[in-house]
């Protein structure tokens, strides 16, 4: 990781510089787990508690695919999304993600036990996917919950 903090913080660096990085086998997340969608059942929605659901974990590192990129995130932040998804409101997202890793191949990625969180974030690009062409390694991104297909 300190090889890609350096990276982004060199004026120097160039494209080449960011893909020639070695990428880490996995990176730390804020995490729900599908094991615990139904830890707030019967509970009013105020009084569910993030702080309960989300773990703070390494997780592996995503291969691309095609029209992706792999963002080295600089910041981020909690939205209502965050929030939703955290108390598990309106719905579990876990169902959603089943529902989109039975869409193909590359889809099946998205269908884990875990669902990492979060919808906002700025920082640099690393890699990008095949069928990428507006974006390259080196690149300042800001992402949010927008999500565009192919």
């Amino acid at each position: 990781m300190k090889q890609i903090l350096d990276a982004i913080l060199s004026p120097d660096s160039q494209p080449g510089d960011f893909a020639a990085l070695p990428l880490p086998a996995a990176y730390r997340a804020v995490t729900l787990h599908r094991d615990e969608e139904h830890m707030f059942d019967g509970l009013d929605p105020g009084d569910r508690d993030p702080r309960k659901s989300l773990h703070v974990e390494d997780v592996a590192t995503p291969e691309l695919g095609p029209g992706e990129a792999l963002v080295a995130v600089m910041a981020s932040a909690i939205n209502y999304n965050t929030v939703w998804t955290s108390i598990f409101e309106p719905l579990p997202t876990f169902k959603f993600l089943q529902r989109y890793g039975r869409v193909s191949t590359l889809t099946k990625r998205h269908d884990l036990p875990y669902h990492v969180v979060g919808s906002d974030a700025a920082g640099v690009v690393l890699r990008v996917g095949p069928g990428v062409t507006k974006w390259k390694p080196g690149d300042e991104v800001v992402a949010h919950c927008l999500s565009v297909e192919l």
